[in-house]
């Protein structure tokens, strides 16, 4: 399996519950340093209480003490407690190379060596490759055009008239 974020957790608790085991019956591999998924990069004035909405993972409710803190450090810390508590031993951080089809098998080649496998999950998501949509006259506005991906905070758009496109 490829990336460890919500999805991908929640694949390998899938994975768990249908008797699979971690190493060999699956392996989980993700691209950053440490837990949290997409989460780690969010910027620092989300606070939990102010997230749209975040869902706990399957078997395990998303409880936080403190729903004041950022969300990018109290969702690592909520995925590090998840991959200790079902033991899915992700391993990171991991740069995935290649797939290529090797018979009926496929090759995964990456920065710690290559796996062969007979299926492949692929939760990598679109944090580190958003989409940035093009529009007729983009080339000719003055403005900014920011994916959520780049926003660090409110106070980069202090003064500024905004319009939001969700």
């Amino acid at each position: 399996m490829i990336g460890a974020g919500q999805a991908g957790l929640s694949a390998a608790y899938g994975l768990r519950r249908a008797g699979l085991e971690p190493g060999p019956g699956f392996v989980v591999l993700d691209g950053e340093d440490g837990p949290g998924g997409a989460w780690r990069h969010r910027w620092p004035t989300l606070r939990v209480d102010g997230a749209h909405r975040i869902s706990g993972l399957p078997g395990m409710p998303f409880t936080p003490d403190d729903p004041t803190r950022p969300a990018k450090e109290v969702v690592p810390e909520y995925f590090a407690a998840y991959e200790d508590e079902f033991d899915l031993r992700v391993r990171r951080p991991v740069r995935i190379d290649a797939v290529r089809s090797v018979g009926a098998e496929l090759a995964v080649e990456t920065s710690a060596g290559t796996w062969t496998t007979r299926a492949l999950i692929n939760a990598t998501g679109t944090w580190t490759h958003p989409f940035v949509p093009r529009w007729p006259g983009q080339e000719s506005f003055r403005g900014r055009q920011l994916h959520t991906a780049d926003y660090r905070g409110p106070g980069e758009l202090a003064g500024k008239r905004v319009v939001v496109v969700g």
